[in-house]
């Protein structure tokens, strides 16, 4: 009778002892892109805050989708991108304003900071932080084109016949840019908008016999750098950076005016169930040494101020030669775009596109 009453106390304690550690387990679910909470970091986080991670890939549209199906439930943080948050907060309201105050801000780079702040204001409250950002802007042969430092050099008759750039909205502001105006700051005001797009427009047509190409496929671009056919292209800092790996006199140039950027961000569902989890995960993947990690495996760069000096080699040498801290405070980031513009936008293109 001992025997079996002591068994059965420990049974008691040993399954007291097994509630008590699931009851204590804590999980953050995150919604987030391929290659965003790489497992090393994953693990890494779990070590240090005894928190499990579950990750659920996805993009921009399944992001919106899934959140709006459940009003900003199941998730407890999602990474959208800083232009998709505003417009879509407004209508649906799926996320929550961001607690700046639970955020190391001294750990990241405060002019993106400040511009997804800005970007993702929903009655006069910020609804994000910075995550991972990348850019388009010059490729160059420095070699055949070592005067190009801006996106008029696109236009520029010293280069005719070797010169390629997309029939795409980028192309527009960054032209715009250029020629010393700031199409985003005219977002508000369609007709000022449509007169600064038709002006760059015509001088897109004016200069169409300079351009070798427009090109649409990015391995045929860099095909055609390789090859010489083409000294300056206007295109993404990765496909530069590879080209640089094949031969120096080949680099990514961020362009005077400022190179133009895309920065996915870190926001927090509406009804999150974990967000203190999210907070630490946040402030987890953007210190220094971690967001390094991040850079080495997936070559986006993060908000993370002096994570690039951690970075690999090779990857540290990229951003480097590439961005010098007045470059990334003079990237300019794309805000959300209202619908209507996307129709002006188009039709100057078909026009680019069809003049002879």
């Amino acid at each position: 009778m001992l025997k079996k009453s002591i068994i059965l106390l420990m049974a008691m304690i040993a399954g007291f002892c097994f509630m008590s550690a699931s009851a204590s387990s804590e999980t953050l679910e995150i919604l987030t892109w391929k290659g965003y909470a790489p497992k090393v970091l994953v693990d890494k986080f779990k070590t240090e805050t005894g928190i499990d991670v579950k990750v659920t890939f996805t993009n921009n549209e399944e992001m919106i989708a899934k959140l709006r199906a459940t009003r900003g439930a199941g998730f407890d943080l999602a990474q959208p991108s800083q232009d998709r948050i505003s417009s879509v907060q407004e209508k649906y309201k799926i996320y929550q304003p961001i607690d700046l105050s639970k955020i190391k801000a001294d750990q990241i780079i405060t002019s993106m900071l400040n511009a997804v702040k800005k970007n993702t204001m929903v009655d006069g409250k910020p609804h994000a932080v910075p995550f991972c950002w990348g850019t388009s802007g010059l490729v160059i042969n420095k070699k055949l084109a070592p005067a190009a430092s801006d996106y008029t050099d696109l236009l520029n008759a010293a280069y005719e016949g070797r010169v390629s750039y997309r029939l795409k909205r980028p192309t527009l502001i960054a032209m715009a840019f250029a020629m010393g105006d700031d199409p985003f700051a005219k977002y508000s005001d369609v007709k000022a908008y449509k007169a600064l797009m038709d002006k760059v427009g015509q001088e897109l047509m004016d200069k169409k016999n300079l351009v070798k190409n427009y090109w649409s496929n990015g391995d045929a671009l860099l095909q055609s750098m390789r090859s010489k056919e083409v000294y300056v292209a206007m295109a993404w800092d990765n496909g530069g950076w590879k080209l640089h790996e094949e031969n120096p006199d080949i680099d990514f140039v961020a362009p005077k005016s400022g190179a133009l950027g895309w920065i996915d961000t870190f926001a927090i569902p509406a009804k999150a169930k974990n967000s203190d989890a999210a907070y630490k995960w946040i402030n987890f993947i953007l210190r220094p040494e971690n967001a390094a990690v991040f850079t080495n495996l997936e070559k986006y760069g993060t908000a993370s101020k002096g994570a690039i000096k951690m970075t690999d080699a090779s990857v540290r040498g990229n951003f480097e030669r590439s961005f010098s801290d007045a470059d990334i405070d003079n990237i300019k980031w794309y805000p959300p775009v209202p619908a209507k513009l996307e129709s002006i936008e188009g039709m100057i293109l078909d026009k680019v596109k069809a003049s002879k």
